[in-house]
């Protein structure tokens, strides 16, 4: 993730205007977001904040008492490399898109794209002042005033912000020096200040490598804990290493996290039934996977294919939902003026279709097939590692009441379900994920088993196709 990075002035207010008219998407009109809302509705502001965890530990639920589906991008380095007028251009943008969550580094260094090694933004103001054995000594009100101001920008278009208070992958150094009573202390301070912001969730990490050094991660662990003194309804997660990982994986942050990050450069079901599985049961969501315009170990290209795969086998396979990478979005600092030409991509576009698909379905309620009594025969092979394109798994999962069953085919199969395990007369219908079309099947009894083979390939070439089952009495 080293790039060389390109400092800037902030926009004038034609260079803004300028940049709309390139074709970003303008924000649906909506009033200044009240943090402090009781109610909520998905339609319009005041917005739907994910603030709780279900009953059964397996989704999260907003304000309202609703299930709350993560749809995220990840631009990280967006409170130190854009000016006020950049970001809303950007979360507007990714509003129109039906993302409502974002990963940002609260600080940022040259390891998620922002300019320098002391934090400070483009425009030169630095997230702490004097000089300091402890490195988190002296934090400047005129920084975190500027990160604010972003994260209220994020609410005013719906979006949560995954806010990692010193993400590992450039802070560790700096967070061992602090050592752990500092590490706390800095906590403290963050959870004080942005404790009345409902639209966060506090992540953790981020490439942490050295996680099973005791040392290292009691540290980083420090910093939570001072953040959950002083904000306890926050939720909290972990981003720990790659190449796959989940946060329980670490046994001490079990009674920090409410959120379990999947993260993984392999097939996501693989990582994500693993998170699914694990104790105690909190949530799951895919928190980083291959990202557009990137390649994974010089191989894996991170196109609209390899994302639609990745996408589809998380929402089936239990999660509730995840965070989108690009290139562009994470490394605000290669240059704005380049960013702003990656935003409305192909795969932006197909990752709108997949949320709008799986909004219309009772996606909380889904249970991943893992024991294959739903589709029986043809699903391919399971791998926990490799590569994601050319793995041919098929993951689906129905829900309790067998109304709802969602099959993904990355490949063109032709598999067998258990159609005894709905609960009406099926419906089926194929759904083509590049465009959101539907191309109905047939009406069939819930008895037996039945064989399905997918369509040909789409016009891009690939061949991957969602069996959509519904049952009715």
């Amino acid at each position: 993730m080293q790039v060389s990075l390109i400092r800037r002035k902030p926009l004038t207010g034609l260079a803004v205007v300028c940049f709309l008219l390139l074709g970003i998407p303008a924000a649906r009109a909506v009033g200044r977001e009240s943090h402090a809302a009781t109610s909520c509705s998905h339609a319009k502001a005041p917005f739907c904040w994910p603030t709780s965890v279900s009953a059964n530990g397996r989704y999260l639920v907003d304000q309202a008492g609703h299930p709350y589906l993560i749809v995220g991008d990840s631009p990280q380095s967006l409170i130190g490399e854009l000016s006020e007028a950049e970001a809303n251009i950007y979360f507007a943008n990714r509003q129109a898109h039906g993302i409502n969550s974002a990963w940002i580094d609260l600080i940022c260094t040259w390891y998620t794209g922002c300019g320098g090694n002391d934090g400070s933004t483009y425009d030169g103001i630095e997230p702490f002042s004097g000089t300091s054995s402890n490195p988190f000594a002296n934090p400047n009100p005129a920084y975190f005033n500027r990160a604010a101001d972003m994260i209220k920008l994020a609410a005013d278009h719906g979006i949560t912000v995954f806010l990692d208070p010193a993400e590992t992958g450039g802070w560790l150094g700096d967070i061992d020096q602090a050592g752990a009573t500092n590490d706390y202390n800095y906590g403290v301070y963050v959870g004080k200040r942005f404790k009345n912001f409902r639209n966060i969730i506090w992540t953790s990490g981020n490439d942490f490598q050295s996680w099973t050094d005791a040392t290292d991660n009691a540290n980083v662990l420090a910093i939570a804990k001072g953040i959950a003194s002083v904000d306890r309804s926050s939720i909290q997660t972990i981003e720990l290493n790659y190449p796959a990982s989940s946060s329980l994986d670490d046994s001490a942050w079990a009674s920090t996290v409410k959120l379990n990050l999947a993260y993984t450069y392999y097939p996501t079901y693989a990582e994500v039934l693993h998170a699914y599985n694990q104790r105690p049961r909190i949530p799951v969501f895919m928190g980083e996977a291959n990202y557009e315009y990137e390649d994974y170990d010089g191989h894996e290209t991170g196109g609209p294919y390899v994302l639609r795969l990745q996408e589809y086998w998380t929402m089936t396979s239990g999660a509730t939902g995840q965070l989108y990478g690009n290139h562009y979005t994470w490394d605000s600092g290669t240059d704005w003026a380049e960013e702003s030409k990656h935003l409305n991509t192909v795969s932006v576009s197909q990752l709108d279709i997949m949320q709008a698909f799986f909004r219309s379905l009772p996606w909380y309620d889904l249970v991943p097939d893992q024991a294959h009594k739903f589709v029986t025969a043809g699903y391919g092979t399971f791998e926990s590692t490799g590569y994601v394109q050319g793995n041919d798994y098929v993951t689906a999962a129905l829900t309790p009441n067998g109304t709802t069953g969602v099959i993904y085919l990355p490949t063109r199969h032709t598999i067998t379900v258990n159609l005894a395990m709905m609960r009406g007369t099926v419906t089926a219908k194929w759904f083509n994920p590049t465009n959101g079309k539907y191309i109905a099947i047939g009406r069939f009894p819930h008895s037996g088993r039945r064989r399905f083979t997918s369509p040909p390939a789409h016009s891009d070439g690939f061949d991957d196709w969602v069996l959509l089952l519904r049952a009715s009495s």
